[in-house]
């Protein structure tokens, strides 16, 4: 099968990850990979504040994340967006081992060649939502219905 996307460089930010080809909506792109770690673990490693507004750290569940910092893939290159083409969905384990669970991305509508891909980080911070974090973690997607930072509200708040 040859490849749907490719990376390069960003007008969204650093590098990016573009279409090739046609792309369904509904359409399994690719996995997510990395090495799995505990959040625990992510935190020991990285901090746990969300300090610097870069991250290829993936939650994939209460106890486990993908770190693509580490045996990432292209994936990792996928930029957020407020107005995204993809989705990230995690895969539970059938066995219901958590260790298992996976990341896939897939096309929310149909993409054209040269197309930036992108979905919705979803970044939830259990720390204040200070301005300056909104500003390290701020958006730039340029899209119309942008809202300026990447972090979402709080669950339960």
């Amino acid at each position: 099968m040859s490849r749907r996307f490719v990376a390069r460089r960003s007008p969204i930010h650093g590098n990016g990850v573009f279409a090739t080809a046609p792309i369904k909506k509904g359409e399994e792109i690719v996995e997510y990979k990395g090495t799995l770690m505990t959040h625990q673990q992510a935190d020991v490693m990285y901090g746990d504040g969300g300090e610097t507004g870069h991250t290829f750290l993936f939650t994939l569940n209460d106890e486990y994340l993908i770190d693509a910092n580490r045996k990432g893939n292209t994936a990792r290159w996928i930029n957020h967006s407020c107005d995204p083409n993809c989705q990230a969905v995690v895969l539970e384990d059938e066995d219901d081992d958590r260790r298992k669970d996976q990341v896939f991305i897939e096309a929310i509508r149909n993409i054209k060649p040269g197309e930036e891909l992108t979905y919705d980080y979803g970044i939830i911070l259990d720390v204040p939502h200070t301005a300056r974090l909104k500003k390290v973690w701020a958006c730039l997607c340029g899209s119309p219905k942008c809202i300026g930072t990447m972090l979402k509200p709080k669950r339960g708040r």
